[in-house]
């Protein structure tokens, strides 16, 4: 009898971890799965909102930019930003030969110049013949092969704005589009 006794024993005692393990298949198994599925929507807002856009905005000097605070003639303040408004100035038609083609083909370009300083305008208009001499320089240096690349407008963009702000001072241009842009 001892020995049907420790069977019995050993038959009860499957019988729960049988148990538990039939149980165990169903909603335990789906919850860090379907905790994940809400939890990770979450967690990428937060991260995108709270943490990726503001260092973006920081290292791309985005934002509201700098504000000082103004007393009205009512005696209240209000905050007014310092940065003055974006000034374009056109610099048409510069006209060069490229380089590598015997005069044989030639580019047509006109700049317009952004920047926000005071006097910007004038400070443009002061130095058109040096600007001019310095973007014709710039662009008579550039062979067919250079001018037909994938993203030469934007380095020869870069290269005349880096050329600009040594003449006008650094950070006084801003942007430089190119309303023009013909080779012949």
């Amino acid at each position: 009898m001892p020995a049907n006794r420790t069977e019995g024993a050993e038959a009860t005692e499957a019988s729960p971890a049988a148990n538990v393990a039939a149980s165990s298949g169903g909603f335990k198994a789906w919850l860090p799965l379907i905790v994940m599925a809400l939890l990770m929507p979450a967690l990428a807002f937060a991260m995108t909102n709270f943490v990726i856009v503001p260092k973006l905005q920081k290292g791309l000097g985005g934002g509201a930019g700098p504000t000082a605070t103004v007393a009205s003639a009512d005696g209240k303040t209000k905050k007014e930003s310092a940065v003055s408004k974006k000034e374009s100035v056109p610099i048409n038609k510069l006209l060069v030969n490229v380089a590598g083609t015997m005069g044989a083909r030639y580019l047509l370009v006109s700049l317009s110049v952004v920047g926000s300083g005071a006097d910007f305008k004038t400070q443009v208009e002061a130095h058109d013949a040096q600007l001019r001499d310095m973007a014709q320089s710039a662009l008579a240096t550039k062979t067919l092969a250079d001018l037909e690349k994938p993203g030469a407008r934007n380095m020869i963009r870069n290269e005349l704005i880096a050329g600009f702000n040594n003449i006008l001072g650094d950070g006084a241009v801003e942007e430089i589009y190119f309303p023009e842009f013909a080779i012949q």
